[in-house]
C-alpha cells in the first residue's frame, strides 16, 4: 500500500455535490420523508428471514429425504443473500432505521451470516466507500493473486482463463468469511487501528469475534449434526451448498457494480492526491445495473443502484429508484458520467468480457 495518504479534490467549481445534495434533500423534504427505511424494508426483512431461518427449521423437524434437505439449503443460501444485501447492509451503514440500536440489531445479523461487524465496516464503510475501485486502497478489489480485478495488480498467466474459472470461486466468499478472513482482517485492521466510528478495545473485539463463531458453528453445523439421523459429511455438504449460493448472488451482485468495463480505477499522484473530488469519483468506479427489473431492485437491497448508494450511503435503498432520477439528471447536467447497464444480463456480459481482458498479458491488453 502506498505511504502517502490519498486526499481527494476540492475543487469543485460547478458545485456538483452541493446541487445535487441540496436536490435530494428538497425531494426528502417536500415529499415528508425520512431518508431511513419504512414498511417496505420491514416486511422484505421479515421476507427476508424467513427465507433463511424456516428451511432450517424445517430441515431439523420434518425429517425430509436428502433431495429435499439440499433443496431448501439452497433456498437457505438464497435467504442468506437476500438478509445480508437487504438488512445487515443497511443496518450497518446507518440507513435501516433512524433508531441506532435497530440499525445495530440488524446490523449485527451478519453474525449469522458468518460475518463480523468491526471488520465489516472498515472494509466496507471505511476502505470500499471512501477509496472505491482505487487499487491496493479498496479492498473489495483484491481477490488475492488468483483473480486479477484491476489492470494495476499483478498479471500471472493463469489470469488469461480467469473468466472461465472466477464464477467457481465467487461462492466461497462467504465460506472464506466463516472461516479465515475475518480473522486476518482484524488482526490486520487492529494492528492498523482502523475503525469505523471509535477504535473498539481490542480484546472485546477478540473475545466477540471467537465468540460469535462459536455460536455460529453450533447454530448451522453441530445442532444439525446431533438431531439429524443423517451421515455428518451431509450435514457440511448442505453447510458448503447453503454459503456457496450466498457467496455466488454477493459477490456476482458486486461485480456488476465495479468490475465491468464502464468502471474505472484510477490511481492517486505520487503524493496520494486524487484528480476528483470525492462525489465525482463515485460516478467514475461505480455502475449500476437492471434498474427496471423490479425483481432485481427488490432482492438486490438497491445494490443494483450502485451510483446512488455511493453517493448517499446513509439513505435506504428502498428510496434509490426514486432519487436515481435526480442523480442521472444532474450528472447530465454537469457533463458528468452516469454509467448503467440497462439489464443484469448486459452487466454480467460486460464483467466477463472485462474479466477476460484483464486476464490477458498486460501489454495485449487494451488500455
Amino acid at each position: 500500500m502506498q505511504d502517502s495518504p490519498i486526499r481527494f479534490s476540492r475543487n469543485d467549481s460547478a458545485q456538483f455535490f452541493r446541487t445535487l445534495n441540496k436536490r435530494v434533500n428538497d425531494y426528502f423534504r417536500q415529499n415528508k420523508l425520512k431518508k431511513t427505511g419504512n414498511w417496505k424494508l420491514y416486511l422484505k426483512s421479515i421476507v427476508m428471514f424467513t427465507l433463511l431461518l424456516a428451511p432450517y427449521f424445517l430441515i431439523l423437524t420434518l425429517g425430509l429425504p436428502g433431495w429435499a434437505n439440499l433443496l431448501l439449503t439452497i433456498l437457505m443460501g438464497i435467504g442468506m443473500a437476500g438478509v445480508g444485501m437487504n438488512v445487515m447492509h443497511d443496518g450497518n451503514h446507518g440507513s435501516f432505521s433512524s433508531k441506532k440500536w435497530v440499525n445495530k440489531l440488524m446490523g449485527g445479523s451478519i453474525y449469522i451470516l458468518a460475518g463480523n461487524v468491526y471488520n465489516w465496516q472498515v472494509q466496507h464503510n471505511v476502505l470500499h466507500h471512501t477509496y472505491t475501485n482505487i487499487h491496493e486502497h479498496d479492498e473489495d478489489l483484491d481477490a488475492g493473486k488468483i483473480l486479477r480485478f484491476s489492470k494495476h495488480a499483478p498479471w500471472y498467466s493463469f489470469h488469461r482463463f480467469q473468466h472461465y474459472y472466477s464464477i467457481f470461486l465467487y461462492g466461497l466468499l462467504t465460506f472464506n468469511w466463516a472461516l479465515t478472513t475475518d480473522f486476518k482482517q482484524m488482526y490486520r485492521y487492529t494492528k492498523q487501528k482502523l475503525a469505523y466510528g471509535k477504535f473498539p478495545n481490542p480484546v472485546l473485539n477478540w473475545s466477540v469475534l471467537v465468540i460469535t463463531k462459536l455460536i455460529y458453528l453450533t447454530v448451522w453445523v453441530v445442532i444439525p449434526m446431533l438431531v439429524l439421523n443423517i451421515a455428518w459429511w451431509k450435514v457440511l455438504l448442505g453447510f458448503f451448498v447453503m454459503h456457496y449460493v450466498a457467496g455466488l448472488i454477493l459477490s456476482v451482485v458486486f461485480q456488476l457494480a465495479h468490475v465491468v468495463d464502464h468502471a474505472e480505477t484510477p490511481l492517486p499522484q505520487e503524493d496520494g492526491s486524487m484528480k476528483n473530488t470525492w462525489a465525482i469519483h463515485q460516478l467514475f468506479t461505480t455502475v449500476n445495473f437492471g434498474t427496471r427489473n423490479r425483481l432485481v431492485n427488490w432482492f438486490t437491497g438497491g445494490l443494483n443502484h450502485q451510483v446512488e448508494h455511493h453517493i448517499f450511503p446513509h439513505i435506504s435503498h428502498i428510496h434509490y429508484d426514486k432519487i436515481a432520477k435526480i442523480v442521472k439528471q444532474t450528472a447530465r447536467e454537469f457533463n458528468l458520467p452516469y454509467n448503467e447497464y440497462e439489464t443484469t444480463r448486459k452487466a454480467v456480459i460486460s464483467h466477463f468480457r472485462h474479466l477476460k481482458e484483464l486476464g490477458k498479458k498486460p501489454q495485449l491488453q487494451v488500455q
